[in-house]
């Protein structure tokens, strides 16, 4: 009788997971807080080095060169995570014999991006108007939104990583001088630490297979 109460917790946990994103890789977000890390670096030696500042070019309305450079930086880091991403949640779906594009994915896809591409939006407009120091508090704040709304479709340790990173672009609103440390704390050692967490918690982990008379899951 166990056995049996046992496989059906099972079967329902298997048709839970149904409607989760599952393939969602550890190991890429370490790789995008060493990203961000190597990025807020580079950032700041180039802006601490520049002949002029980027914040005050911005509020004259000037594309400088250090402007442009930081903007650079930003679409590779932008660039690099996206692509390392893919790759790496590609093969964990192979692994697992899933399909790394169904219904779980396009809705945790979609939970994700409104919040993030407003932020995205939000954050062009305070960098063309000069609003610099409000920028990284800015991307923190709805970046969280983004993880807490696309938990709902995958793991809810995501839900946790969102709400602290929520939390970090709020007490960087009240230290605007300190925005690049908030935003590697946040973007950097945050997504090792959450990252190395749900390697080891998810990514080592076996797809679970359960076999009845006639069904297999």
């Amino acid at each position: 009788m166990d056995e049996y109460l046992k496989d059906i917790q099972d079967i329902k946990s298997l048709m839970e997971n149904q409607t989760r994103f599952l393939s969602l890789s550890g190991l890429s977000g370490i790789m995008a807080g060493l990203y961000a890390l190597t990025g807020a670096y580079v950032a700041y030696n180039m802006a601490i080095t520049a002949p002029s500042t980027a914040y005050i070019d911005l509020q004259q309305g000037l594309l400088s060169p250090i402007v442009i450079k930081l903007l650079v930086v930003a679409a590779i880091l932008l660039v690099l995570s996206i692509v390392t991403a893919y790759i790496l949640m590609s093969k964990k779906a192979k692994r697992s014999e899933q399909s790394l594009w169904n219904k779980a994915s396009v809705n945790a896809m979609k939970a994700f991006l409104v919040p993030l591409v407003t932020g995205g939006l939000f954050g062009m407009m305070l960098l063309f108007k000069g609003y610099l120091m409000l920028i990284g508090p800015t991307t923190l704040i709805f970046y969280g939104l983004a993880l807490y709304s696309a938990s709902r479709y995958t793991y809810r340790d995501v839900a946790t990583l969102g709400l602290i990173e929520v939390g970090l672009g709020l007490a960087a609103m009240f230290y605007p001088g300190l925005g690049i440390y908030f935003w590697a704390l946040g973007f950097g050692a945050l997504h090792i630490f959450y990252g190395t967490i749900m390697h080891f918690k998810y990514d080592k982990a076996a797809p679970t297979i359960i076999q009845t008379d006639n069904i297999i899951l």
